[in-house]
């Protein structure tokens, strides 16, 4: 009777795995975008304020300003997925937080509301001031939030006693092994998603005719920024594979469609593995290990080194989405490349409709590249939730009515997806028709005439 409790036990704790992960990737695939935001878009508006008081520039002033409308949005909406997100750890994986509670549990996140309020309330540079905080703590927020998962990664920093967590040592926690290159790798991608999103909209904008000096300088200010991070970011993501494939190299095996230990690993581009071979992909003699070692010679643990039962699923989803944040990543440091010798060039930034069209689609690149990087991490640890500690079957929750709760998260972030872009579109528009009078900046330069009819240009 007892085996008997067991096996059922454990047939319905498998049953609700895959909704809760379901249920989890629609959370945080929704949540991460907004959270980019609230980590990246507290700088560019700071930065946009900078130059519009060095400069005295009237419009990085009042972009700054509306931007840090949309930012009040966009956080007022990340508070609420946030929200939900918390509660979701605790519902749908007791098991991890029943036993590893008392290690994830460090504080992290703080917001602040002065900088809103303080608009047309102090002078400038203290103004500008209040503001930092918004962009520190955004970055450490997201350092606190990336421990966690780094931690998930490569566990360490506590002692465990007869299933029990007996002591923690938060600094371990925190900056554990994996958070070296991970914390760097979330943070610039919040950066790349935030700053090509924001230019993308001013780029559709000058796509459909609005060549004003207003949209140039909505678009060149996270454009620039996001396209200086850019080889940075890159750079990250290749010490990161390389640490992957020493720390988590049944992850990496995944990812590089690395079946067996060897030497002299091929790179495969593209390509989907099933039954012992790679469909449809090109395959680059010696690279792989070219990459991991620096020398064709290098070893490369192929994920034969596990049982079955230890390796990730599908790994073909996890080689297309690490192809897919790759080739999207070489596709934006080129158009800042692009962009960058337009200015060097011709001191100003291309006029071909390609460059804009690029320019159009960056956001979408970057959130899909971002999202991407996020399914090869979580995916790709799998089967374990912590790394070699604990399955995710034996985090999972056992009660039901998964489908159900996932059903009702679907509806809600599609609620809040669709209210999110009207409240933005409608401040859009009023921008745009000038209908609400919006008062000179208190501390700002006196508008010239071309600059006040700006106030009605778009976004």
């Amino acid at each position: 009777m007892r085996f008997n409790g067991v096996v059922t036990a454990a047939a319905r704790v498998g049953g609700e795995v895959v909704p809760a992960r379901a249920q989890m990737a629609t959370t945080l695939g929704f949540h991460i975008i907004l959270a980019c935001m609230g980590i990246a878009l507290p700088t560019i508006v700071l930065v946009a304020e900078f130059i519009g008081l060095r400069r005295s520039n009237q419009i990085a002033l009042l972009l700054a300003r509306r931007w840090s409308q949309a930012m009040g949005v966009l956080v007022a909406v990340g508070a609420v997925t946030g929200t939900v997100l918390s509660f979701e750890m605790g519902l749908l994986w007791p098991g991890l937080m029943r036993r590893y509670g008392a290690v994830l549990g460090l504080p992290f996140g703080v917001e602040g509301a002065i900088y809103l309020y303080g608009w047309r309330r102090l002078p400038g540079w203290a103004h500008w001031w209040t503001g930092v905080p918004n962009a520190v703590s955004g970055i450490l927020g997201a350092m606190s939030v990336i421990a966690v998962n780094s931690w998930m990664n490569q566990p360490g920093g506590f002692t465990a006693r007869d299933g029990r967590i007996v002591s923690v040592n938060p600094w371990q926690v925190f900056f554990n092994h994996a958070a070296i290159y991970e914390m760097p790798h979330m943070i610039l991608a919040a950066y790349m998603v935030t700053g090509f999103t924001v230019a993308a909209v001013y780029a559709v904008g000058i796509l459909r005719g609005r060549r004003d000096r207003y949209h140039y300088t909505g678009f060149a200010i996270p454009f620039v920024l996001a396209a200086v991070i850019t080889p940075f970011q890159i750079f990250v993501g290749d010490t990161a594979a390389r640490a992957i494939a020493a720390d988590q190299p049944v992850k990496f095996a995944s990812m590089e469609y690395v079946a067996h230990t060897s030497r002299d690993v091929p790179e495969y581009l593209g390509g989907v593995y099933a039954n012992g071979h790679v469909y449809a992909g090109l395959r680059i003699p010696g690279v792989d290990s070219l990459l991991v070692g620096f020398s064709t010679r290098t070893k490369v643990i192929g994920w034969d080194s596990v049982p079955a039962a230890d390796r990730p699923p599908v790994v073909w989803l996890i080689h297309l989405c690490f192809d897919v944040m790759v080739g999207l990543g070489f596709l934006l440091l080129l158009a800042g490349l692009w962009a960058a010798w337009g200015g060097w060039r011709h001191r100003r930034m291309p006029r071909q409709r390609l460059f804009w069209l690029l320019g159009a689609v960056s956001g979408v690149a970057a959130t899909v590249a971002m999202e991407c990087g996020w399914v090869v991490t979580e995916v790709g640890r799998q089967p374990w939730v912590v790394y070699r500690l604990q399955t995710t079957a034996a985090a999972a929750t056992a009660n039901g009515g998964i489908i159900a709760s996932l059903s009702i998260v679907i509806a809600l972030y599609a609620v809040l997806g669709a209210a999110t872009v009207i409240i933005l579109r409608a401040l859009s528009r009023r921008w745009r028709r000038g209908d609400t009078p919006e008062p000179e900046v208190p501390y700002g330069p006196p508008a010239r005439p071309e600059d006040r009819s700006l106030r009605r240009a778009g976004t």
